[in-house]
């Protein structure tokens, strides 16, 4: 079997799995060859994924890759949550993270710039319109991206964790009335 439908054949097994135990398959893929063969599994769900979500899965992944038999050499599984600078992989992904930002390189240059961050504004047909903070607005093919991940918003994260630590104080001072 060849690499590309090892790779595709993974992705269904895990999105059957991911299916069963209630989480979202981000992405799965099959990296390096041989000894070095790894497969990654990306798991998510609403309020973040568990020990026991990656476990389940990989336990259910492992499983049915023992029975199907069907990587030729030994390999390590590997099953965990996309991290907060996750990968976007699907067209949902971008539409999911509008308003996101995000580092984008393409496959081609466009006005001869290859690597792009910035902001996801939107998606338009097949195309993610991106606010660059080099170039400003651009319109990028979605077949054209070579690798996408969200940023940190880091003023972002403060601001949040300064509302919920006052949320929280207040919350505290009222019970002391």
């Amino acid at each position: 079997m060849e690499a590309a439908a090892i790779g595709e054949r993974i992705r269904e097994i895990a999105g059957r799995a991911a299916d069963e135990y209630g989480v979202e398959l981000v992405h799965a893929e099959v990296a390096g060859t041989g000894r070095q063969t790894t497969v990654r599994i990306f798991i998510d769900k609403p309020g973040g994924v568990t020990h026991a979500d990656c476990s389940n899965m990989s336990h259910h992944v492992s499983t049915v890759l023992d029975v199907e038999d069907f990587i030729h050499s030994a390999y390590t599984l590997e099953v965990s949550s996309p991290g907060l600078e996750r990968g976007l992989y699907r067209r949902t992904d971008y539409e999911r993270f509008a308003g996101s930002l995000a580092k984008l390189k393409t496959r081609d240059a466009i006005n001869g710039q290859r690597n792009f961050r910035g902001r996801i504004l939107r998606v338009e047909g097949e195309e993610v319109v991106f606010e660059d903070k080099v170039s400003g607005q651009i319109r990028i093919a979605l077949a054209g991206i070579a690798k996408a991940n969200l940023e940190i918003d880091v003023e972002q994260e403060f601001r949040l964790a300064a509302e919920r630590e006052k949320s929280v104080a207040n919350k505290g001072g009222a019970a002391d009335n």
